[in-house]
């Protein structure tokens, strides 16, 4: 196999894209990965563009021929990729496979999305329509928010199997918010959380469900985003003009999917999740001992508890005790969701999975925002989810 390295990362600030249309957040992608490099579009082979709610929220399909039309694109193997929340990750793994085939040396992997109007506001029951189509028909009924109710589920479930209580799992989203206040390009960059804060109920933090433990600040963000990367093999690089001392290399990468219909899985021990990141890491010939920086789909807290346990950091129901010990900080034994993760630097659908990759490409080569940056980076992981941990997603990156 040929080796497929990260040549430039480029994204916006996560949150509100107010006015920018659809048509311009492609434009701006594109032409602002390939400004990092001072490189022009032209000069990418092959592509593709993620994104999930395209049609239900911005009245647009066919979202690879408007990247297409950047100049330079135009008749270029490009293609629009869905897998839910893992729609970003599985068009990292779709531009990589086009360049495995011998189809170009160079490319990218784009992700967006436009959840809110042109004011920035954002409305709920539309947004929970739009997502709750990534559920199974026979789960739907009788659930107001499908997704927050189904992750109100499993977070019971990890709580009651794993004898850990709402505060421990709070210890989530607490070092998130922290992070993200070191993250100019974050979300929720400027809200401070306390322990209590997110442990306790109140006004702003109320159960989302009756009779489960999930409340508000358990949740990830409703997001605006885009972010791309550009990927090339040993040749690409070079056409680039991209040293590898100045690129990190997609070492390993593993996908599965498991049935949707979350009942009836063990969803604690997820089948898929552990068989792409068991593939990840034997492509790469390295271990979780290896790595020291990664990024969980926390779409909500019990996932950032669940998540090191996939990446092989924790062991089989411990993911929260690694984040209550401090192990998952920037100076802990793995730095994970050091960008505030999806809880607080927010989870616009179809960038997540590229911007996971993106931020650990960062981290590696030392670009990380100050007091964010792990010493002596060493290897990172990255997990990327969509639907009730159906769809999976999961890369081993090195220097």
């Amino acid at each position: 196999m040929k080796r497929i390295y990260i040549a430039a990362y480029h994204q916006s600030k996560f949150g509100k894209l107010l006015g920018m249309t659809v048509p311009e957040i492609a434009k701006n992608s594109i032409e602002g990965v390939c400004k990092e490099i001072s490189a022009d579009p032209s000069l990418l082979d092959v592509g593709a563009v993620a994104t999930a709610c395209n049609i239900s929220l911005n009245d647009q399909g066919l979202v690879s021929g408007l990247v297409a039309s950047v100049p330079g694109l135009a008749s270029k193997p490009i293609e629009s990729v869905e897998n839910a929340c893992a729609s970003g990750g599985q068009a990292v793994l779709s531009t990589i496979l086009k360049l495995q085939a011998g189809m170009g040396e160079t490319g990218f992997a784009m992700g967006y999305e436009k959840m809110r109007d042109a004011e920035g506001k954002m409305d709920g029951k539309l947004v929970g329509r739009a997502l709750g189509v990534y559920s199974h028909p026979d789960e739907r009924e009788g659930k107001t928010y499908i997704f927050p109710h189904l992750f109100a589920e499993i977070m019971e479930c990890y709580i009651k199997h794993n004898k850990v209580t709402e505060r421990e799992l709070a210890a989530v989203a607490v070092q998130e918010y922290a992070n993200a206040n070191l993250n100019p390009l974050a979300q929720m960059n400027k809200v401070k959380l306390t322990l209590d804060d997110v442990a306790n109920i109140s006004d702003r933090n109320r159960y989302i469900v009756d009779g489960l433990p999930l409340k508000t600040y358990d949740c990830s963000q409703i997001t605006d985003g885009y972010a791309a990367l550009i990927l090339a093999t040993e040749e690409g690089l070079a056409r680039l003009g991209v040293s590898k001392a100045d690129a990190v290399e997609i070492a390993g990468f593993g996908q599965a999917t498991d049935p949707l219909l979350k009942d009836g899985r063990d969803v604690l021990r997820p089948a898929g999740a552990n068989a792409a990141m068991k593939r990840a890491y034997a492509m790469s010939g390295l271990t979780p001992a290896d790595v020291n920086v990664a990024e969980v789909h926390d779409c909500f807290s019990v996932m950032g508890a669940l998540g090191s346990e996939v990446i092989g950091k924790a062991k089989q129901g411990e993911g929260a005790k690694f984040w209550v010990d401090g192990k998952a900080a920037v100076d802990g034994e793995c730095g994970i969701n050091l960008s505030g993760g999806l809880i607080a630097k927010g989870h616009p659908i179809g960038a997540t999975g590229v911007a996971m990759i993106g931020w650990c490409f960062n981290e590696l080569m030392g670009r990380a925002p100050e007091g964010l940056q792990v010493k002596n980076p060493k290897a990172a992981a990255t997990f990327n989810v969509g639907g009730a941990i159906c769809a999976s997603v999961c890369t081993v990156l090195k220097r």
